[in-house]
C-alpha cells in the first residue's frame, strides 16, 4: 500500500470523515426537527411602487421618474421592484440647497442571499470619498398610522436612519471638490435598521418564518443655483429629511409594505 493510501487509512482521518458525514445528516434533522424554515418563500407588495400615489406626497412634486434601461446594472440591483424619483418641495425658497431631492426605494423578497447596494460601496465605487457615518433617529409626523417597531411619541415616531457625508471627487478639468450627504434606512421583516448589519441580523433572526424581505430608502437634497448645485448643512439635511420622511414612510407603511403582522397568511 503507498504511503498516500496510507495515510487515508489513518484512523485520526477515518474519524474526522465519519464525523462530518453525520454531522451532515444530523444538520438536514435538526433543521427539521426544530422546525427551523432556512428557505423564504416570496412575500409581494401591497401595491407596487410604481402605484405610489405622489399627490399624497405634497408638498413634494415628482418632476422626474427613471428606470433602469441597462440590463446588466438592473440584474446588479437584484430586483425590479423600485422607484428612481426626483422632487422638488414647493415650499421651499427657489435659493434653498434642500429644495430638490433624489429619492431610490427598493424592495427584496424570498431567498436574497445578501443585503446589497449600500451607499458606502455604491457611491465610494463611482469614485467619491466617504467622509463620515452616523447612525441618527428623525422625529417623523405619521398621524394616526400604525408603525412598529418605532419609538413613539403622540403622533410622532423616532426613525433610525444612516448619515453618510461623501466628498465629491472631479470627473474632469472644470468639476471642483464638494461635499454631499446621503441618508438611507431598512425596513426588514417588519423592522427598522440604519445599516446593512443590522438587516442582516434581522433577517438572520426569522428562523421559523415562512416569509422574508427587505426594502431600502435613500435619498439626498440639494439646491440649484446659476453657478451649480449647492448642498446644505447637516442641521438643514435632517430638517428636511424630517418632512420628506413624514411624507414617505406613512404612505409605504399603509399602502405598500407587506402586512407582517400575519405573514404566514401571505398569499
Amino acid at each position: 500500500m503507498s504511503d498516500a493510501r496510507k495515510s487515508y487509512m489513518q484512523p485520526a482521518f477515518l474519524l474526522c470523515v465519519a464525523t462530518l458525514t453525520l454531522a451532515a445528516g444530523f444538520k438536514e434533522t435538526a433543521i427539521k426537527l426544530l422546525g427551523w424554515q432556512l428557505k423564504k418563500e416570496p412575500i409581494p407588495l401591497r401595491k407596487s411602487f410604481d402605484e405610489i400615489d405622489a399627490a399624497r406626497l405634497a408638498p413634494y412634486r415628482v418632476t422626474h421618474k427613471s428606470k433602469i434601461e441597462n440590463q446588466d446594472i438592473l440584474e446588479s440591483l437584484g430586483t425590479d421592484s423600485y422607484i428612481q424619483w426626483e422632487l422638488e418641495d414647493t415650499e421651499a425658497d427657489a435659493s434653498s440647497p434642500v429644495k430638490y431631492c433624489s429619492l431610490f426605494i427598493t424592495y427584496y423578497t424570498g431567498n436574497p442571499d445578501r443585503v446589497p447596494h449600500v451607499p458606502e460601496e455604491c457611491v465610494t465605487g463611482a469614485g467619491d470619498t466617504l467622509l463620515s457615518s452616523d447612525g441618527e433617529r428623525l422625529r417623523i409626523e405619521v398621524g394616526e398610522t400604525r408603525i412598529e417597531d418605532l419609538d413613539v411619541n403622540g403622533a410622532a415616531v423616532r426613525l433610525p436612519v444612516r448619515y453618510l457625508v461623501f466628498l465629491r471627487n472631479p470627473r474632469n478639468i472644470w468639476e471642483s471638490k464638494f461635499e454631499y450627504a446621503v441618508l438611507y434606512y431598512f425596513k426588514a421583516n417588519g423592522r427598522f435598521a440604519s445599516s446593512r448589519g443590522g438587516t442582516r441580523r434581522i433577517m438572520g433572526e426569522n428562523l421559523f418564518g415562512k416569509y422574508s424581505y427587505f426594502s431600502k430608502v435613500e435619498w439626498k437634497f440639494y439646491g440649484r443655483l446659476p453657478g451649480g448645485l449647492i448642498h446644505g448643512s447637516k442641521e438643514e439635511v435632517l430638517a428636511a429629511s424630517e418632512k420628506l420622511m413624514s411624507r414617505v414612510l406613512p404612505l409605504l407603511e399603509t399602502e405598500h409594505w407587506p402586512e407582517w403582522d400575519a405573514p404566514d397568511e401571505a398569499p
